[in-house]
């Protein structure tokens, strides 16, 4: 199959080796001439060091790269994916299959990438997410991750196109719930990297872990999404690798403003985009429209946007009311 990734960050470039190995025509699509030069002449991405890339991968920066392709892979970081859509739009075959593979939700409108890229292109897009760092994918280290889309034919074609005897693929409807778990994990990727920061033990991460994922499946729940998203590979899988690894960006963001940097000091350090700072804000937004609770994401906030210190949130968090672990129990409240 003739198939074309778009962008061309570690992500991007370990599902490119990736399709490669199964057999495929790739395209590997960077923002910049001068990056997919110095990818074609390497044959290594800086992100992916000690990973070789094969030399018969196309590597460029034409948009129209997308043309005769039979699937294309958006990729890109999600403050791009709509200006990237929109780019490559004019030359999308009309038959073509599009899979997002990138975490975020849009600053303003609340959108999920899908929904941005069936915007710009006017096609049903399927997505990709569950525990899949690309230090580890570009190595073959064996992984699971979840396809979805709502037309059946279409996430078991991207089950069939993905699917190695390392990289186990599975098929889900819930687009809504893959993509908000993808999203929200690093909002809480980064809170228990500042736990970390802080010197918390084990304890107070698996309670960040726990609450912060009750609180993203309860906005997916106001949003249309299935509760058992939450508990598969998109949910628990993805929040599990994110919080735990030091792989994860937005876990060693966490740490570094948990010893005491600004979110921009940590950010800039980190020398990469860190989705979760970005992802803080829409969900806040989000939460707000459709009326939904979420303490964990609003310490994250005031911490990130309003300059409140990691112990004062920590603190205000611990502090809370009390109440019950199962929602569906609060009438025990009246007894």
């Amino acid at each position: 199959m003739n198939i074309a990734v778009i962008g061309s960050g570690g992500w991007g470039t370990a599902l490119a080796l990736l399709l490669h190995n199964n057999g495929n025509a790739v395209t590997l699509w960077s923002y910049a001439k001068e990056e997919s030069d110095n990818l074609r002449e390497a044959l290594e991405n800086p992100f992916l060091p000690g990973i070789s890339l094969p030399a018969d991968i196309t590597y460029t920066s034409d948009p129209a790269c997308v043309r005769g392709k039979a699937l294309v892979v958006m990729a890109t970081p999600s403050f791009a994916v709509r200006s990237t859509a929109k780019a490559i739009s004019a030359y999308l075959e009309d038959d073509v299959i599009l899979v997002s593979v990138t975490k975020g939700i849009e600053e303003n409108t609340g959108k999920r990438m899908s929904q941005i890229v069936e915007d710009e292109t006017g096609k049903t897009v399927a997505v990709l997410s569950g525990p899949s760092h690309a230090e580890e994918v570009g190595r073959g280290i064996p992984t699971g991750v979840v396809a979805a889309c709502r037309d059946a034919k279409i996430s078991h074609l991207v089950q069939d196109v993905f699917m190695t005897d390392w990289f186990r693929v599975y098929t889900s409807p819930d687009v809504v719930g893959v993509e908000l778990s993808a999203a929200l994990k690093n909002v809480i990727a980064l809170c228990a990297g500042i736990c970390d920061g802080m010197q918390f033990g084990d304890n107070t991460k698996a309670l960040m872990m726990t609450r912060g994922l009750t609180e993203v499946a309860r906005l997916g729940m106001a949003l249309g999404s299935r509760q058992e998203t939450f508990a598969g590979l998109a949910g628990v899988g993805d929040l599990i690798v994110t919080c735990t690894s030091m792989h994860s960006r937005n876990r060693r963001a966490g740490i570094l403003i948990g010893q005491g940097k600004t979110a921009e000091e940590a950010t800039k350090e980190v020398g990469a985009v860190v989705e979760g700072y970005y992802a803080t804000r829409s969900a806040m937004e989000l939460a707000k429209l459709v009326g939904v609770e979420m303490p964990i994401t609003e310490a994250a906030y005031d911490v990130l946007y309003n300059g409140a210190s990691a112990v004062e949130a920590t603190q205000a968090l611990l502090k809370r009311a009390k109440t019950h672990e199962i929602e569906d129990f609060g009438w025990l409240t009246s007894l």
